[in-house]
């Protein structure tokens, strides 16, 4: 199984809570823990972007860097690891996008990608001028295809000549093209989302669900298999989950419960209130504004001991169609260091980096 790690380009990471680690994003911050997770053999580092924050007494998401630029810092100073930055469609026009991917090719030798994103927050983009109406909820997929059309043709040929209804290309180029296959990847949930990953993508990030159920993320990604079978492709799926873990599992329920207890409410109440906004079934943004655990946005969530967690990560690996998980931590720099030190070695669907470190 492939492991990513979700690195925090925004203040705080994904903990929504008075109780967890307090901390502006910084490309040294970063760099230390995209560095320590090359060391440990993870195999993909992506940076998301954000544009406006959820408020609240910790100012959640308020401070944020942006995604190609850090990625770009971080692809000159690693040498093996997978890196994806995130394109918000908005506000960037494909083309130049693609021209940015294949610089980063170019600086990192082959290990970068991009992960593409429609918009749900409305006051991101409206604070620009760049919100086109809320019928995009309605037909954001469409102007995504058009957009990852654009991109796959300026990579594999060098040039678009797209006619669409979004975007109009005449005689578009962009040299020099990437050195290696540039791969898409897309968080795609809805029924829509599921049917752009399955042509466009070549993976689709999902959320794991619940606590300590690793493999209640299982009818997403059966949906997508589905969907593969409309297009004759194979996209694979990477559930993302947050690891809470500790000497013991009492240990580590402990932990969680104090980061609940210290829940931000007003920023959480914002994202209930822009949650709503997207009607679309199935959506990310409903899941993650859902007020069972909005602490964390209501990724999935494995709470327990270094066994535990290393056991409930095998489980993930069990579920059909999956190649992999990202991961998050409620405090970065000793998460990554507890996962490659305590929790992977016990992993029975990592042996191969226990095989390649040992040989190393």
């Amino acid at each position: 199984m492939d492991i990513g790690i979700f690195i925090p380009i925004g203040n705080n990471g994904w903990l929504i809570s008075e109780n967890a680690p307090q901390y502006l994003p910084t490309f040294e911050l970063n760099k230390q823990i995209v560095q320590r997770s090359e060391h440990y053999g993870l195999d993909f580092a992506l940076s998301m972007i954000k544009l406006r924050g959820f408020g609240g007494k910790t100012e959640f998401w308020e401070h944020n860097l942006e995604s190609f630029t850090l990625m770009a810092g971080l692809a000159a100073v690693t040498n093996r690891i997978q890196l994806f930055a995130t394109a918000a469609t908005l506000t960037l026009p494909p083309a130049i996008v693609a021209r940015m991917a294949s610089t980063i090719d170019s600086i990192s030798n082959g290990r970068f990608g991009v992960n593409l994103v429609t918009g749900w927050q409305k006051p991101e983009y409206e604070q620009m001028g760049l919100w086109p109406g809320d019928e995009f909820f309605g037909t954001r997929y469409e102007y995504l295809a058009e957009y990852a059309q654009v991109l796959r043709d300026l990579w594999g040929t060098g040039s678009s000549d797209l006619k669409g209804q979004h975007f109009t290309m005449s005689d578009c180029r962009v040299s020099p093209k990437p050195k290696a296959d540039m791969k898409l990847i897309c968080a795609g949930q809805s029924e829509a989302g599921m049917a752009f990953s399955s042509k466009y993508a070549d993976y689709n990030f999902c959320f794991g669900k619940g606590v300590n159920t690793p493999t209640a993320f299982a009818p997403t990604a059966q949906k997508l298999i589905e969907a593969n079978r409309e297009t004759g492709r194979n996209v694979t799926s990477f559930p993302l989950f947050m690891i809470i873990a500790a000497d013991s599992d009492d240990a580590a329920r402990e932990r969680w419960e104090h980061i609940k207890a210290g829940a931000d409410q007003e920023a959480i109440a914002w994202l209930g209130e822009k949650g709503a906004a997207d009607q679309s079934p199935g959506s990310n943004m409903r899941q993650m504004a859902d007020p069972t655990s909005a602490v964390n946005i209501n990724m999935g969530t494995l709470v327990g001991s270094w066994a535990s967690v290393a056991r409930m990560l095998d489980e993930v690996a069990t579920v059909p169609g999956t190649q992999g998980v990202m991961l998050t931590f409620d405090d970065f720099i000793a998460g990554v260091e507890n996962f490659g030190q305590k929790i992977q070695p016990l992993m029975s669907s990592r042996q191969h980096i226990h095989t390649l470190q040992e040989s190393a």
